[in-house]
């Protein structure tokens, strides 16, 4: 049985910035109740999963200013209006890795946090790479880590790697990584 749907009345957006709109909806429930929704509207994201010709990954450590901690992570960044997902990844794997890609694959999507946010994440593996360097932007401080598949699932088991965009997108990642080894 299909699940009913909300009806959405009205929307308004509160505080729009560079990077999202937060947006207040009015709704109505299939049985007539009416409530707000309050949430994250974004472009969407895209996340790149390096893959060195070793086999090795390319993640960058950076400082999460609302965790009041560094953070390791694949390269990922918002889209911006008049972008694309493909774009958006190219060109966070060359300002974040400071990478090039030969080829760049879409290997699945998804939402990072669904009751607060409408944005999709679409991630990608990047193989065929080229060290090019590093074109960040002002507020981007970060170190490139060079890790095995091994230790990265070792840092991960330990909660060194505690991203949820990264620990998404390795789930989705590793298991087409797999599929071309067997």
């Amino acid at each position: 049985m299909a699940l009913r749907s909300w009806k959405k009345l009205t929307q308004k957006d509160l505080t729009v910035n560079n990077w999202w709109t937060y947006r207040r909806d009015e709704f109505e429930l299939p049985d007539g109740k009416r409530g707000e929704y309050h949430y994250v509207h974004t472009e969407g994201a895209s996340l790149v999963v390096p893959v060195l010709d070793s086999g090795s990954l390319v993640l960058v450590k950076q400082y999460r200013y609302l965790c009041e901690r560094e953070s390791l992570e694949f390269p990922c960044g918002g889209v911006k209006t008049g972008s694309t997902y493909e774009q958006t990844a190219k060109a966070e794997l060359r300002e974040e890795a400071g990478y090039v890609a030969k080829a760049l694959r879409p290997v699945g999507e998804f939402n990072p946090y669904n009751g607060v946010t409408d944005e999709i994440c679409r991630v990608y593996i990047a193989n065929g790479l080229t060290h090019v360097g590093h074109d960040r932007e002002p507020t981007e401080e970060m170190e490139v880590a060079i890790l095995s598949v091994a230790d990265l699932e070792e840092r991960i088991r330990s909660g060194a790697i505690w991203d949820g965009m990264t620990l998404a997108a390795w789930s989705l990642v590793s298991f087409h990584l797999s599929q071309e080894g067997a």
